[in-house]
């Protein structure tokens, strides 16, 4: 678990501090930028600290600012640049050092944020925080001695500081001293009992080892649940004390709770399933088992005890279908062979002695034990390279390791902070959502604009034809089209196909005329009819560049629908895909400073899963537009398929800076 740590308050004091020699338009953008940044308006305050920056980069203090939006959101790399950047520019600024150790010491580079925090001391000399940090760094690093003495100094000057007893609880136990951790852990929640997760959590593991206090362990965690329900890991191990103190009621309503709060945690079901078990609740117990092997198949304690339970149901084809596949994952277990003879012997199969005999065999040998991994294929692996002799645990105690209840290893809960109802405010990289690349850009009658981006994208060609005046309405150019659903304006575009019917049959055709009449059938979904109709309009006026970038994004939505075509014939799709971006290579050609079209053809080759040709025409369209945020993105995307994880923190990093704010969802979740 990434390390968490104190920020001081101080760095908020700041934001009526600025350069009075700037001019008003950037002061009122930069306090305008830190107001959204006090309401956690993260990715709104950015793009205002970036049109400050863009306007006088010699300032410190926007990005000090952006650094510190960006650390909230979990855009570790980006902060530290920004923050160093801020340094370069002012090296007095003694919350930068702090800002910065904070973004280091979550980055793992532990020995930079020392010297971050100890620069910052020099600043601000006997600072709580700062000494906090640096010892939590230490800790990270595994210099115990050295955070065990900053520890220890911080209680000397700050004894009221709980946050220093549970910090140097940890150590104490690091270092095996398990009386002087229980000590301070209980000196924590004595100064403050309302917020002292941590110092209760580590109290209840110390009383949990070797069973010495389980009544007190129990309370502990109970106290814990009170601060923080929605934990699903506290009511796991809640329910292992009561399981260890016999309260099987109580154990199985907290696994109950953990597995309402997360249906897809593992170790509660497979918990939950043992307990079914041992009170011969059967059917109940295989639904946990079935569920743990449909997230995760090769859990094998699940697959050694789905066997024995449709054994007791009388499924032995199925009992033996799983067993099996344990047996050959790990063929040295005496307690596989004997489930496997017991379930052979009840069908009638003669041939069960033999996989007595080999379990006998086998159990006088000693084989590693499993360890703690629920699904234990890491561990189970390196079994058949070693030889049995070697290894220090005998048959039984393996054995007995798959039918043990597990405990939760998240004993340190992180809370989320609560959003409000717009999409881009608060910590929007905590939200589950599906990470796809950013959609292609179309040209539309209709788009939808958000708080990031207000007005559609700027280009060229679009802007051409809309002096002209030629169309009906104005077209734009976006990623987030808007789809039609009120009847008033869906009449009016039949009405003006109708219109460009009548015209074109009557009069000279014109291409704009077509590619009217084609925009209007994209409108209404008729993408066959409107790729036809762009594709005349090119015939009319082969320079037509639009014409040609529309042509592509009606046959694209056309494949998209699934209009007349199979999905499941690869071929066609992937000529349909090649057609398509034919068409872009056209506009481009026609146009070459068309950056979209570049975007688009990328997104070709995404979808054909051709990742480098992918990131080079993103690396192409962010030449052309270099403030193209959705291509930092994608190529972002592209790097991290390609392994090249730096890479793409960096891009996702820069179109985060840039609004397009799924970018941090998709960082927070590279950082895990």
């Amino acid at each position: 678990m990434r390390l968490r740590h104190f920020i001081s308050t101080t760095i908020l004091s700041i934001f009526a501090s600025f350069s009075a020699t700037a001019q008003i338009n950037t002061d009122q953008m930069l306090q305008t930028g830190c107001n959204a940044l006090y309401f956690e308006d993260y990715i709104v305050a950015i793009q205002y600290f970036n049109q400050v920056i863009a306007a006088k980069p010699h300032l410190a203090r926007p990005y000090f600012f952006r650094g510190w939006a960006k650390m909230n959101l979990d855009d570790l790399n980006g902060a530290e640049e920004d923050v160093s950047k801020a340094i370069e520019r002012n090296p007095f600024i003694s919350d930068a050092y702090e800002l910065r150790g904070a973004a280091r010491l979550n980055l793992g580079k532990y020995e930079l944020a020392i010297a971050d925090y100890d620069h910052a001391l020099t600043l601000l000399p006997g600072n709580k925080l700062l000494i906090y940090n640096k010892a939590l760094a230490q800790e990270a690093l595994k210099d115990y001695d050295s955070a065990l003495e900053s520890f220890n100094g911080l209680i000397e000057k700050y004894p009221s500081f709980d946050g220093a007893y549970i910090g140097r609880s940890k150590i104490l136990l690091e270092k095996k001293d398990t009386a002087a951790a229980l000590a301070d852990a209980s000196k924590a929640i004595e100064l403050n009992p309302k917020s002292a997760a941590n110092a209760y959590i580590i109290r209840a593991n110390i009383r949990m080892s070797h069973n010495s206090d389980l009544v007190g362990a129990e309370e502990d965690l109970s106290h814990v649940i009170k601060l923080m329900p929605k934990e699903p890991g506290l009511y796991i191990n809640r329910a292992f004390i009561r399981y260890q103190r016999d309260d099987y009621s109580g154990a199985m309503s907290d696994f109950d709770i953990a597995i309402s709060l997360d249906p897809m945690n593992q170790i509660a079901l497979f918990n939950r399933s043992m307990l079914r078990m041992e009170v011969r609740d059967f059917n109940n117990a295989i639904s946990d088992l079935d569920a743990i092997l449909s997230m995760n198949p090769d859990d094998l304690r699940a697959l050694y005890n789905r066997a024995m339970v449709l054994a007791e149901l009388q499924n032995y084809r199925g009992a033996l279908r799983d067993i099996n596949r344990l047996i050959t994952v790990f063929p040295d277990l005496s307690a596989a062979y004997f489930i496997r003879y017991d379930i052979k012997r009840r069908m009638g199969d003669r041939t069960a002695q033999s996989d007595l005999d080999k379990s006998i065999a086998l159990g006088k040998k000693r084989i590693r034990k499993l360890g703690n991994n629920p699904s234990m294929v890491e561990v189970l692996s390196d079994v058949k390279n070693e030889p049995l002799e070697t290894d220090t645990e005998s048959q039984e105690y393996v054995a007995k390791q798959f039918t043990q209840l597990l405990t939760s290893s998240s004993t340190t809960p992180e809370l989320k902070q609560q959003f409000n109802n717009s999409n881009i405010r608060g910590r929007i990289q905590d939200r589950e959502i599906s990470i796809e690349p950013e959609p292609i850009f179309v040209v539309t009658y209709y788009s939808s604009p958000t708080e990031l981006k207000p007005s559609a994208d700027y280009l060229r060609e679009i802007d051409q034809v809309n002096r002209t005046h030629a169309l009906s309405y104005v077209l734009q150019l976006t990623n987030r089209e808007y789809f039609l659903t009120d009847s008033v304006e869906i009449d009016r575009h039949i009405q003006s196909i109708d219109y460009y019917n009548s015209y074109l049959a009557t009069h000279n055709p014109r291409a704009i005329d077509y590619f009217g009449r084609g925009m209007n059938q994209l409108t209404l979904h008729n993408y066959e009819a409107a790729a036809s109709d762009f594709e005349r309009a090119l015939q009319l006026s082969p320079d037509f560049a639009l014409a040609a970038f529309m042509k592509g994004v009606a046959l694209y939505r056309n494949l998209m629908s699934g209009s007349r075509l199979n999905s499941n014939d690869n071929r066609i799709r992937m000529a349909r895909l090649t057609e398509i971006t034919e068409c872009f290579e056209t506009a481009l050609r026609l146009s070459p400073s068309m950056a979209p079209a570049l975007f688009n053809i990328g997104c070709m080759k995404l979808a054909t899963s051709d990742y480098q040709g992918a990131m080079e025409a993103f690396s192409k369209a962010i030449e052309l537009q270099p403030q193209f945020g959705e291509a930092y993105f994608n190529r972002g995307y592209a790097k991290l398929h390609l392994g090249d994880r730096t890479g793409g923190t960096q891009d996702l990093s820069k179109a985060g800076q840039l609004g397009v704010a799924s970018s941090y969802s998709l960082l927070k979740r590279m950082s895990k």
